[in-house]
């Protein structure tokens, strides 16, 4: 017996039990983590070959080719990194968000299995949010050794503190990103999305150049300044190239704190509608 799409929904909604109390609520959000943690263990190889090797390949030609040729200036190498660094853990984030969901309320419609759980539906598009966010920080961990040993340099231990912070804000407001694009577009346009969000996201996110170097580019400064990942970037450089010019860190994180929070009040609610289509 075939049961319609329809039906399928009013059964979810009629069914859906209570959330329960908080400690109950943390088992299942703990629960739906791991089960998406061992889905990313499972598939490790294929996930770092599929975020790695763009930023790889940009470290090792403008740091490695480029630099020998003498086409490139010391100083590009040095701020190149950090910003590398933020490209990949925030792009990740919206990536591994936005598809997924896109496909899962599209296609599979595993996503109706979570929503049948004993927890909000607000708390199953936040694990979401987190878990894209969680692969973003793999693939910044995988790069920042990665990128030293390819560059040279090193980063201020008395500096790694912050970093982790900064690095974690990034990833969340990337994901919360991602939340935001894969409950807004259709499975069937997210290719063309991702090609017009995510190309002009990591070229004005300030990862190949430092933001008051566009000084003389005022209007595409002004674009810059509000692309999230740009303070990711920044706040990365303020911390491990200290004495450059960059923009502070508490605007950093201001900024960073200010955007995951509008993008996760935006997203939460395109995941509400959509949960109910």
């Amino acid at each position: 017996m075939t049961v319609s799409e329809g039906t399928t929904d009013t059964r979810i909604a009629s069914y859906r039990p209570r959330p329960g109390g908080r400690s109950e609520s943390l088992g299942v959000f703990g629960a739906l983590m791991a089960r998406d943690l061992f889905v990313t263990v499972r598939e490790l190889p294929s996930f770092m070959v599929q975020v790695i090797l763009q930023p790889l390949f940009m470290l090792f030609i403008f740091g490695v080719v480029l630099r020998g040729l003498d086409l490139v200036t010391p100083e590009l190498v040095r701020i190149l990194l950090p910003g590398v660094v933020s490209m990949t853990i925030f792009q990740t984030a919206v990536q591994n968000t936005a598809l997924p969901l896109a496909v899962d309320f599209a296609a599979t419609r595993e996503i109706e299995d979570r929503l049948l759980a004993p927890i909000s539906v607000t708390a199953v598009g936040f694990e979401k949010v987190v878990f894209g966010a969680m692969r973003g920080l793999i693939a910044g961990v995988v790069m920042v050794p990665v990128g030293l040993l390819m560059l040279g340099g090193h980063w201020p231990l008395s500096a790694w503190p912050a970093v982790i912070v900064i690095c974690v804000l990034g990833a969340l407001s990337g994901g919360a990103l991602g939340l935001v694009i894969g409950t807004s577009v259709p499975a069937r346009h997210i290719g063309v999305v991702f090609a017009a969000v995510l190309l002009p996201l990591m070229f004005t996110g300030a990862a190949q150049y430092p933001f008051f170097g566009l000084a003389k580019l005022r209007w595409f400064q002004v674009i810059v300044a509000l692309n999230p990942m740009t303070y990711v970037s920044e706040g990365m450089r303020w911390l491990v190239l200290p004495g450059r010019h960059s923009i502070p860190l508490w605007i950093d994180l201001t900024v960073l704190v200010v955007a995951t929070v509008g993008l996760l009040v935006l997203g939460t609610s395109g995941f509400h509608r959509k949960s109910q289509d």
